[in-house]
């Protein structure tokens, strides 16, 4: 069937007179965080989730299609675009006293009604019309789609605005030219009949676009319930926004290489589909990290049935120079490539909505962040190299979102003071000390690091302070107490007691102080003199 072209805007319309101007953004019914360009076509949100309810300038006709272009998204907050109309005309509405959310602030206001848009339709780059037709219902088009009921009950008697709530995923919109809909252009569907066979994700995934916000609109939507969303989404963005920064970049997405039983819901969200106990689950950031750059990921889904913890790291090798085939069931096989590989472990169990936070700094140190809390240094690595993030999706997590990242040209005076740092009497190849971690399991045994070295053939050469530190000390660099006489095979490092090396090579993935390397014995040395 050939589609119906839309009516451009005329001077009188199917609703009555509908007027020539323009459709533009009320310039000054908005909310605190809602930046307008000169035009009146664009806003954007400029920090936060909420606070960004907008009005158009004037009176919408019936059958009038307010079309929109998504321009900006966010992917670190959970719900989308809120849409919808008001009888209260914008210009008497002072903004001071807008509320934070359109749902469920305003609709439970008489002469408001706004629902939420699916978050699988709020992509950069859509664009999304809604209208309302004589008998109070709301229906609303993504692209060239067909059009879907969204809801109904408006009262149609009286002028209506366009409401539109810049919310959560959505950051900026622009407004397009708005088009007239003859009664007989479009047949509407139902909205759940046409969810099923529209949405890219799957049955059970429980992201819809029905908070607990919107059930007092759910009139023809029917079959969704509380269970749907067990947290509002207004709640879970609050909480949320206390663990983030204000501003975070959104250029970092997953990379299209990923493991075998790893689904890709969209290009910052991952799943594990259940398989076996043997699961291919790496994946891998698109691009490498910047030193002094912090990411934020989210657990999203968890399994508590399921035992395990998260685990990550960093590598010097491009994922585009591999293929899936060549990603193992265990991320810890991966030391044994010939490209840098330095694999970890989140030493904390892990559940639904937890934030973790990677940085690595100038000195080569990832600190870990768990919902706000440092949880300090939990290995070096070699960053004279781009290095790119990879995550295994273990045990309990099911279910991952690169919420974005923040970078700060610095980090050195960031750092926090729990975590170790260096000391002019603490050898360190990359600016670590990592005496009382070592002994404690905390870098090596419970959370367990491994690394790679560059080569597999050629060993690391010993570090070499500048002239300024003096010669190396003769203390052991894990108990400061007892006196240098043992060597860590096969790095060469010499730099711990023979009672510390007993000690650290009865653990558990254990590796050298000084380079990571893993410890295959030490040797005791004795001097002549």
């Amino acid at each position: 069937h050939k589609p119906k072209r839309c009516l451009p805007i005329q001077c009188s319309g199917v609703g009555g007179a509908l007027p020539c101007s323009p459709l533009l953004f009320h310039p000054n019914a908005k909310g605190s965080q809602i930046v307008m360009d000169i035009a009146q076509k664009t806003v954007k949100r400029q920090a936060s989730f909420c606070n960004a309810i907008t009005f158009s300038n004037r009176p919408i006709a019936l059958y009038e299609q307010v079309r929109l272009k998504i321009t900006k998204k966010q992917c670190c907050w959970s719900g989308a675009l809120r849409l919808g109309f008001t009888a209260k005309d914008p210009s008497r509405i002072n903004p001071d006293n807008l509320p934070k959310y359109a749902c469920p602030d305003l609709v439970s206001q008489s002469g408001f009604w706004a629902k939420a848009l699916p978050e699988e339709f709020a992509n950069e780059g859509n664009v999304i019309a809604f209208w309302v037709d004589k008998k109070g219902r709301v229906f609303y088009r993504i692209n060239e789609s067909s059009p879907m009921l969204f809801f109904s009950g408006v009262r149609t008697a009286e002028p209506l605005w366009a409401l539109i709530d810049v919310y959560g995923l959505t950051r900026g919109v622009q407004l397009l030219e708005s088009e007239i809909v003859p009664p007989d252009c479009l047949r509407p569907r139902s909205f759940t009949t046409v969810r099923s066979s529209s949405l890219r994700r799957e049955a059970d995934d429980s992201r819809l676009s029905v908070s607990l916000c919107d059930l007092n609109l759910q009139q023809e939507d029917g079959a969704a319930s509380s269970s749907t969303c067990p947290i509002p989404q207004n709640s879970l963005n609050s909480q949320q926004s206390s663990l983030l920064p204000s501003a975070l970049e959104s250029d970092l997405h997953f990379h299209q290489l990923r493991g075998a039983h790893i689904k890709t819901l969209d290009e910052q969200t991952v799943a594990r589909s259940e398989h076996s106990r043997e699961e291919r689950t790496l994946v891998f950031t698109n691009r490498p990290l910047r030193t002094g750059e912090t990411v934020f990921i989210k657990v999203t889904k968890s399994s508590p049935a399921r035992s395990g913890s998260l685990s990550y790291g960093v590598t010097s090798c491009d994922p585009s120079v591999l293929r899936p085939s060549d990603l193992p069931y265990n991320p810890e096989a991966l030391v044994d490539r010939k490209e840098f590989w330095a694999v970890c472990r989140v030493p904390t169990p892990l559940q639904s909505s937890d934030i973790l936070g990677f940085l690595v700094n100038q000195e080569g140190e990832i600190i870990l962040s768990h919902n706000g809390t440092n949880v300090g240094m939990q290995v070096c690595v070699d960053n004279s190299r781009p290095l790119w993030m990879f995550f295994g999706l273990h045990g309990a997590v099911t279910q991952l979102r690169i919420l974005g990242s923040t970078h700060l040209g610095d980090q050195r005076a960031t750092s926090s003071p729990s975590s170790p740092s260096s000391s002019p009497h603490t050898p360190s190849a990359l600016g670590s000390g990592i005496s009382d971690p070592v002994l404690n399991g905390g870098l090596c045994s419970a959370a367990f690091c491994r690394t790679t070295p560059s080569s597999p053939v050629s060993l690391p050469k010993s570090p070499t302070f500048p002239s300024g530190q003096g010669q190396w000390s003769d203390e052991c660099s894990i108990c400061y107490e007892n006196m240098v006489d043992t060597v860590i095979y096969a790095c060469g490092h010499m730099c711990l007691c023979y009672t510390c090396g007993l000690k650290l090579k009865k653990m558990s993935n254990a590796c050298c102080p000084i380079c990571r390397r893993q410890i295959k014995d030490i040797i005791k040395t004795y001097r002549s003199t």
